[in-house]
């Protein structure tokens, strides 16, 4: 990707030649008058913003507009965990805070990995690998596509049997994971008999939405729930940003695993992808977008049919679909598995629910910053938005034991032309990228811990 933005590039028009030979000369030199990302395109807004407003409602197209990041009153957000500005500057910290990796299996994991480690900046808050690796993982790289597990961890590695989902946009789901089976809201009323205790899914009961429930759950899940032997409990500034987001509750239950999970949820709520040139766009910049970007956007939003799944602000949904995608494995895919635990995975939505009707299927995902982490599905089947698009074209299920009945009804060939492809992959790769999102990472830690990560090869990666 291009380090000069595109506002700063040389616009193509400036060739070296006389306007009055001008069109004899193009021929001779090649130099593109109409370039896609030059050419006049009202007509194309028009009918770009005629589609917003149909697939909208009604609601016009500002419900496509995701708001500020500081704009709590128009973020989504639990009642039962308000945003505050405090409370989103504990989590900013909190969430690349290595010093609450408090039990891994080897001693020398100790205060080594975050949330951040498989949701960092750099790889739009997903992994940049196929599976992301906290407790047992070594090295980072520039944007962590080198970190790798430890072999002397073996089977002991701190991995999930799934591709690991972005924080981003986050805000836009009621429902946490691939199977969604963080939330005590929407479709999870009546899974209740699923909210086994002793397992993560048991936090549940406390009734909060998918974001703070996962935060919370997760904790535990990636050997951070011995808040009282980490490097947060005793720290100065962590006791005063504690007491600024939770000024209610008495000081001697303020740093507990459940409030450090909703400041974790309160700063994920903000992270938001709302400088993307799609975004500008909305917001009345019609030069944001180029000609190609907006002919992808007409077909997202029509032809290819996108909007029927991915929709609103994040471009998502709270719907579960069998798309026929492989699950994870091969190249960079680490860890043992139960069996019960591979086939909960496999079945996707159906492992959660327990629900037949749910087999195979998976939430429908953002489509913010995807190119940051070129690994897509559930399963990190595919490595370039090209290669999604073409699958999703043609429609045929690369997962041949998925019953073919399972699979969803929008799962049927689009018939996009090459040059149709090419313009709705601009679109999602271009126009639905955020070029800043390290303006949600703090400068440093208070505990003076390196980060996202925090092993001995990463801190040489990071210069730490």
């Amino acid at each position: 990707m291009s380090t000069l933005p595109k506002q700063l590039r040389p616009h193509r028009l400036q060739c070296p030649l006389l306007l009055s030979t001008l069109l004899l000369a193009l021929l001779a030199t090649g130099c593109d008058l109409f370039a896609d990302n030059e050419m006049p395109s009202t007509a194309l807004d028009d009918e770009l913003h005629d589609q917003l407003q149909e697939a909208a409602d009604g609601a016009g197209i500002d419900f496509f507009l995701l708001p500020a990041s500081e704009d709590f009153s128009r973020i989504p957000q639990d009642p039962n965990n308000p945003l505050t500005a405090d409370k989103v500057a504990l989590g900013k910290v909190l969430f690349q805070e290595t010093g609450l990796l408090t039990d891994p299996k080897r001693p020398e994991g100790r205060f080594t990995a975050s949330c951040a480690s498989c949701h960092h900046a750099q790889a739009g808050f997903q992994a940049n690998l196929p599976q992301g690796i906290g407790d047992g993982g070594i090295g980072f790289g520039q944007f962590g596509e080198e970190r790798r597990n430890d072999p002397a961890y073996g089977t002991d590695l701190d991995v999930q049997p799934i591709r690991s989902p972005t924080t981003l946009n986050s805000a836009y789901q009621r429902l946490m994971l691939w199977n969604g089976q963080f939330g005590a809201v929407g479709d999870n009323i009546g899974t209740e008999a699923q909210w086994t205790e002793g397992t993560p899914k048991a936090v549940n009961h406390l009734g909060f939405h998918g974001l703070e429930s996962q935060a919370i759950g997760s904790l535990s899940v990636h050997r951070m729930a011995t808040i009282d032997s980490s490097l947060v409990y005793d720290n100065a500034t962590y006791r005063q940003l504690f007491a600024a987001a939770f000024a209610g509750v008495p000081e001697q239950e303020r740093i507990t695993v459940k409030h450090v999970g909703l400041a974790l949820a309160a700063y994920e709520r903000t992270l938001l992808a709302n400088s993307s040139p799609f975004q500008r766009w909305l917001r009345g910049e019609t030069g944001a977008m180029t000609a190609q970007e907006k002919r992808g956007a007409v077909l997202f939003f029509g032809k290819a049919g996108c909007v029927g799944c991915h929709t609103g602000p994040a471009l998502n949904s709270e719907t579960f679909h069998a798309l026929g995608m492989d699950d994870l494995a091969g190249a960079g895919v680490y860890g043992t598995f139960s069996a019960a635990i591979q086939e909960a995975t496999r079945r996707g939505r159906g492992g959660f629910t327990q629900r037949a009707a749910d087999d195979y299927k998976f939430k429908t995902p953002q489509l913010y910053n995807l190119t940051d982490s070129p690994f897509y599905g559930h399963g990190a089947q595919f490595h370039s938005l090209e290669e999604v698009v073409v699958y999703k074209n043609r429609a045929e299920a690369s997962q041949h034991d998925v019953p073919e009945a399972q699979l969803a009804a929008e799962f049927k060939p689009l018939g996009l032309t090459e040059q149709e492809v090419a313009d709705l992959v601009a679109f999602l790769k271009d126009a639905l990228y955020d070029p800043d999102l390290m303006r949600y990472v703090p400068e440093s830690l208070p505990t003076g811990q390196c980060f996202p990560v925090n092993d001995a090869t990463a801190r040489q990666d990071l210069g730490c």
